[in-house]
């Protein structure tokens, strides 16, 4: 009789869960950037974490864990929009563009923050 323990959907679970760390946490760092003037890292960690994303998607099917990569991905492609949207603001009026580009910014942090906090809960993050 041996007794055979399956373990990987476990690892399976873990190995999500750090990849999901990784994607919030280079999110957060572009979010910040993001609201406080002069602190922008740049563009490619939030390319870095969107890859990261669209790659590993697949990996969470199934699991509670797949609702934080929709959620990440709709949550950059939706920004994207919105700064292209409102880009010509800038080219108007300095003020307005600045508003609106903050506003952005500062919805993009809260939902980086809340997708974060329901991960650390280990819940499925609604839209």
């Amino acid at each position: 009789m041996s007794d055979i323990i399956d373990v990987e959907p476990n690892e399976r679970a873990e190995s999500l869960k750090t990849v999901g760390w990784i994607s919030y946490l280079l999110h957060l760092i572009v979010a910040v950037g993001a609201v406080i003037p002069g602190a922008q890292p740049g563009a490619l960690l939030l390319v870095i974490a969107l890859v990261i994303d669209l790659v590993k998607k697949s990996d969470a099917e199934g699991t509670w864990q797949a609702s934080h990569f929709s959620y990440r991905i709709r949550t950059v492609l939706w920004a994207g929009v919105l700064y292209v949207v409102t880009a010509p603001l800038w080219l108007l009026f300095i003020a307005p563009g600045w508003i609106a580009w903050g506003l952005i910014s500062i919805w993009f942090l809260y939902r980086i923050v809340r997708g974060m906090v329901a991960m650390n809960k280990g819940q499925a993050v609604d839209a």
